[in-house]
């Protein structure tokens, strides 16, 4: 085998490339890692500018939010109304509430229409359905109004002092006050007068101001589209009085008031005024899951000038629940001098003789009315109520030919109640009423 020979030189060029290729590569290796040294350094002060950034970003986001939150402080004006600081009195709490009411009516009455203006247009009054007079005939056509007078707001302002005494503030209006003479009419405005309803203020048992009558229960008032709808046969008067109750009993020194008539003209006259004694009331209440019941009394002098009587009268009331969808309620009233305190002042307080001595007038009146729900949407009611006067026709003499004064009222009604959702009710509801006189003269009233 022959050997090949490499010449010298070549040896050495070769030891020589050999030892220069060494330092080279490990020169570009120390570039690359430069290289990436600085890149990550580059990415390190990127990140460190966004971290400034943004901190000078939720700087300045704190800043305008500190002057917002000046701006709120130095306008309180544009916060909403507040329970407590409104009041003077800063452990006072402050609430309001009422509601919005469109009453749409089409009336039909057998001797002519009621007067337009008159209370009787704006919901049932059974005294202003017209009743003709003997041998008398009288044809109208129907008639419709469309008011919201009904709607109301109110306020109160509830405290309750360091001992445990309770302080109530209590006002409330509806607008059931009439028009201006130049603006309250149908021509253009329609405008009402705000109305007073209650104003009162109360301290543990006391109440001094005008509210209900201590005489009146108003929770056995049905549910009716109409304002009342049971007019004839309820208690209704709402009047300035001092009131003390103790549990489920209370008394009363309310606002005196006689209304004076004629049987044979039905005349009406409140007294001239002369008024002196208070009229005295007395309530007890017993209630219980099965409803309540109501006893009240009421004692009064009736007074026209120099002329008084003494009136007293009885009212039995309640609300019997039926299982869960059901209930009655009903009222019954009687008493002498029982006149203004029912059916709207149906009846008078006392009669004047032929000699011009007050006597006063017995009457009576009630109602009952179901109740059912068909669901927690739909419910309706059904009421019938009815109210009777005792006229002695003697009083007026027994050669006079017609007598004026209301004998007798009753009316049924029957509704149909819709609530979609809380807070708005839609109803509708069919009436039939009729005003008897004492000579049997009658006169009807169908509304829809």
């Amino acid at each position: 085998m022959t050997t090949k020979r490499r010449h010298p030189r070549r040896l050495l060029a070769t030891a020589v490339l050999v030892a220069l290729a060494a330092p080279g590569m490990a020169f570009a290796q120390s570039a690359k890692e430069a290289e990436l040294e600085a890149r990550v350094a580059q990415l390190e002060a990127q990140i460190q500018a966004l971290l400034q950034s943004q901190q000078q970003q939720q700087e300045s986001i704190t800043q305008t939010q500190t002057r917002l939150d000046q701006v709120q402080v130095a306008q309180p004006a544009a916060k909403p109304v507040q329970a407590k600081p409104i009041l003077a009195n800063p452990d006072a709490v402050f609430t309001y509430g009422g509601f919005i009411k469109l009453d749409a009516m089409v009336t039909d009455t057998s001797d002519g229409p009621i007067a337009e203006g008159s209370a009787g247009r704006m919901f049932y009054v059974p005294s202003t359905i017209p009743v003709a007079a003997n041998g008398a005939e009288v044809d109208s056509d129907p008639y419709t109004d469309v008011h919201a007078a009904f709607s109301r707001f109110w306020f109160a302002a509830d405290h309750t002092t360091e001992g445990g005494d309770k302080f109530r503030a209590y006002i409330e209006a509806d607008m059931f006050g009439g028009g201006s003479a130049n603006l309250g009419n149908e021509v253009s405005t329609n405008t009402h007068g705000i109305t007073i309803r209650q104003a009162f203020v109360s301290w543990n048992n006391w109440l001094a101001g005008q509210t209900w009558s201590n005489f009146q229960d108003v929770a056995a008032l049905p549910e009716a589209v109409d304002f009342v709808g049971v007019t004839e046969g309820t208690t209704f008067v709402r009047q300035a009085q001092v009131r003390y109750t103790s549990g489920p009993f209370s008394v009363a020194l309310e606002n005196p008031h006689t209304t004076v008539s004629t049987i044979a003209t039905a005349a009406r006259n409140n007294g001239g005024g002369s008024d002196s004694l208070p009229d005295l009331t007395a309530r007890y209440v017993a209630k219980g899951d099965w409803g309540h019941f109501s006893v009240a009394g009421l004692l009064r002098q009736l007074k026209s000038g120099d002329e008084s009587d003494t009136g007293a009268a009885v009212s039995l009331s309640g609300k019997f629940n039926l299982g869960a969808s059901d209930d009655i309620r009903w009222m019954a009233n009687y008493g002498s001098g029982i006149g203004r305190y029912l059916g709207f002042g149906l009846g008078a307080d006392a009669v004047v003789d032929a000699n011009g001595n007050l006597h006063a007038q017995d009457g009576a009146g009630g109602f009952v009315a179901w109740r059912h729900a068909f669901s927690p949407k739909l419910r309706s009611n059904l009421m019938y109520s009815v109210a009777e006067f005792d006229n002695d026709r003697s009083l007026a003499g027994w050669g006079l030919a017609s007598f004026a004064a209301t004998e007798r009222a009753q009316s049924f009604h029957a509704n149909l109640i819709y609530s979609p959702f809380p807070k708005l009710d839609i109803g509708a509801e069919i009436g039939w009423g009729q005003r008897e006189l004492e000579d049997d003269r009658k006169g009807d009233l169908r509304r829809i």
